[in-house]
């Protein structure tokens, strides 16, 4: 893995060199149908693009992350978002064998929704989630019910990943079994905090990741390489759109503590991926370690970053 100067200011921040395009998918619409319906950010222009499977969270809208995936599809990466479903079970096992069943149908489906001119590498492809969707993404990179997938996974990236309500209430399957390094899977892990994630936004409302089942545990174990980074002043949902409509995106911005604004953390979070997957998908660690260095370039201020 090769590495330039980390005091090089990263543009990872910002929009990247791509022109992108955003595409609803329906499952039930194509010559191979996805076996969900799919939101798809990818270049314009002409290459070979590495894959982001990214899962959105607790009872969310993939819509909801639309400018968050466009801004690493402008970095050159082809980032599918599902819509695992529309109410939530009481487990994530639907969630898992669905993200499953997604990543079998992408070397058959994907390239058909594809402009000609950008083609997918199936060998580069990284799993990503946000909250409940973190915790799924971390299960099916521990192949929990038994599941496995006709394409490798060489990268994991959890945001703000939450295993349930407390250290004795997960969501079935549990993710975490509080053993430090324990996790037993074959790839780098990324693992970004919220400050605010664990902080009540008032009496009546529990926090949307609590101590004992959210990032830092999950960071505590993973095996190397690991990286870890907590945005300090920032919530839960601080990293989705602006404007995020409905019942559903009021709530987003009422149940938990929030940041003053979402553009910062989502742009953080953005940047920090587009890093990692830089780093452990095409071998360029140069924007992860400037991050890691200079924490000043990063648009929110860092309570911890730590590489393993």
């Amino acid at each position: 893995m090769s590495s330039s100067s980390s005091t090089a200011l990263a543009n990872v921040f910002d929009t990247g060199k791509y022109k992108t395009e955003l595409q609803t998918i329906q499952s039930g619409s194509n010559t191979v149908p996805p076996p969900k319906p799919l939101l798809i950010a990818n270049p314009l222009e002409d290459g070979d693009f590495p894959l982001l499977l990214f899962l959105h969270g607790y009872l969310l809208y993939n819509s909801f992350y639309s400018q968050l995936i466009q801004h690493i599809a402008s970095h050159g990466f082809i980032v599918i978002a599902p819509q695992l479903y529309s109410v939530a079970g009481p487990d994530i096992s639907d969630e898992i064998k669905s993200a499953a069943a997604i990543t079998n149908w992408l070397s058959e489906g994907l390239s058909k929704l594809l402009p000609p001119n950008v083609r997918p590498v199936f060998s580069k492809l990284a799993l990503a989630g946000h909250s409940r969707g973190g915790k799924t993404a971390f299960a099916l990179a521990l192949r929990k019910l038994n599941i496995t997938t006709n394409l490798k996974f060489s990268a994991l990236v959890g945001v703000d990943p939450v295993d349930g309500i407390d250290r004795g209430n997960h969501t079935p399957p549990p993710v975490l079994i509080y053993v430090p390094h324990s996790f037993d899977f074959d790839m780098a892990a990324l693992v970004i905090g919220s400050g605010l994630g664990e902080v009540k936004r008032n009496f009546f409302l529990p926090p949307c990741a609590p101590k004992d089942v959210n990032h830092e545990e999950f960071y505590n174990e993973c095996q190397k390489p690991a990286w870890y980074f907590l945005a300090k002043d920032y919530g839960h949902f601080d990293m989705l759109d602006d404007d995020t409509n409905g019942i559903r995106g009021i709530a987003a911005n009422c149940i938990c503590k929030n940041g003053e604004s979402r553009k910062p953390m989502r742009e953080f979070v953005g940047g920090v991926i587009v890093a990692f997957l830089k780093a452990y998908l095409h071998g360029d660690t140069s924007d992860l370690l400037a991050i890691r260095d200079k924490r000043e370039i990063a648009p929110v201020e860092l309570k911890i970053d730590c590489f393993v």
